[in-house]
């Protein structure tokens, strides 16, 4: 195979692109975990901090940096926290105000039972419905994002949910929102159902009016975790529609340009390394044990990481093949044990623990998966994810310059 050059942001370009002209596609994807989400939560503060800090600019903010910010279930509210807009079309959260949104609130999205009835309490309830009714998610999201659409976000975002009525994943995106207003949701809406995990919150369903018509869609939505729990190929695949469709906004790129697409893709953690099931103990597991088994649900940890780990697999693979490497950063912390690698057990001392393993996080070797063992493996002289992390900020800073330093949603607006 003839090797395709390293598209960095650093090489020469002309000096006078037009306005659409891009030398890199951006993409930012996160993914689900529940509480989980202060991880990823600190690993975008930092970079955003390095990004004010290079461009010199304190009001800089993620949203100007990416062409497409993805998320699933809390990557999903993470994404819209990151990119809905305020009163003066500024996003309403900064990065680094993301950790302390989640440790105020985590607490009352999951009230904990304490002690032995506590905890069979627990047990009763999840038998007869979701573990927590979800209203105070459903009050503090409706409160934030009041009427902001998807359409309105400050760049393009893709969150996925899954439609349990027709039983196919249903992609709300800033593309599809623009053509077609029945996708066109309310920003809450859509956090509400992409994080509706089966058994811990209630399924969605809502009406969206179509604003240009009489038609109405209709909406009956699960945690997207259960179809891309890692989200990043989905935002890929919405780059290539755009691609295809001729939008002139990603002019030059052609969907096998690898070289040209820049992706960092952040985990919630998992627990590969404890091992916590084996072959003979879920051979004697009947329906409750899949769904329910010392004190979390089996089922949707083997979806949800299966998931993920297929999504860092195959970009893995595709990014090598195409000597490409170097532009995708897989963040992710696999040796979480108890109740770290919940998604629900939001006690203070369980926070706490999560937000120091954030913060490790950072100074732990980049990882990439290894394509023989399918495990992820410290890369040689690869130094750690927060030094990556000022590479990669490095090269985001000179592809807004590139752009003339406007943000994604002001290129788009002169082009569409």
């Amino acid at each position: 195979m003839e090797k395709t050059p390293l598209m960095s942001a650093s090489q020469v370009v002309p000096e006078q692109p037009s306005t659409n002209y891009r030398n890199l596609i951006t993409i930012l994807s996160i993914d689900g975990g529940g509480i989980r989400g202060i991880i990823p939560a600190i690993i975008l503060a930092f970079l955003e901090s390095q990004l004010q800090e290079i461009d010199g600019d304190q009001d800089a903010r993620l949203s100007d940096y990416f062409d497409i910010i993805a998320g699933t279930s809390t990557g999903g509210l993470v994404t819209a926290m990151l990119t809905a807009p305020d009163e003066n079309n500024r996003p309403l959260f900064a990065a680094k105000d993301i950790r302390p949104f989640y440790l105020e609130h985590c607490p009352r999205i999951f009230p904990q039972e304490r002690g032995l009835f506590g905890a069979i309490k627990k047990v009763l309830r999840s038998l007869r419905g979701p573990n927590y009714d979800g209203k105070y998610l459903h009050r503090i999201l409706r409160k934030k994002l009041g009427e902001i659409r998807i359409r309105d976000t400050l760049t393009n975002v893709v969150i996925p949910t899954f439609d349990i009525k027709h039983m196919q994943p249903t992609i709300f995106t800033s593309y599809e929102a623009k053509k077609d207003s029945r996708l066109n949701a309310r920003l809450s809406d859509i956090c509400i159902g992409t994080s509706a995990a089966p058994t811990y919150l209630p399924a969605h369903y809502f009406k969206n009016q179509d604003c240009e018509g009489p038609n109405i869609s209709e909406f009956n939505l699960i945690d997207g975790g259960v179809a891309a729990n890692n989200p990043a190929l989905v935002a890929i695949n919405q780059v290539t529609k755009q691609i295809f469709d001729a939008n002139p906004n990603f002019f030059p790129i052609k969907p096998t340009d690898y070289g040209r697409f820049l992706i960092i893709s952040v985990g919630t953690g998992s627990r590969k390394i404890e091992k916590k099931y084996n072959a003979k103990m879920a051979a004697k597991w009947g329906t409750l044990d899949w769904l329910l088994h010392g004190g979390s649900v089996p089922l949707l940890d083997v979806f949800t990481q299966a998931s993920a780990d297929m999504v860092d697999l195959h970009l893995a693979v595709v990014f090598q093949a195409f000597h490409s490497e170097d532009n995708y950063l897989r963040i992710q912390d696999d040796t979480l044990t108890g109740t770290e690698a919940s998604v629900d057990v939001s006690t203070k001392q369980n926070l706490d623990k999560l937000v120091g393993i954030g913060e490790e996080l950072l100074k732990k070797p980049v990882s990439r998966v290894n394509l023989k063992i399918g495990l992820s493996e410290p890369v040689e002289n690869g130094g750690t994810n927060e030094e990556a992390l000022r590479k990669f900020a490095k090269m985001l800073s000179q592809e807004r310059k590139y752009r003339g330093g406007k943000s994604i949603s002001h290129m788009e607006k002169l082009n569409v």
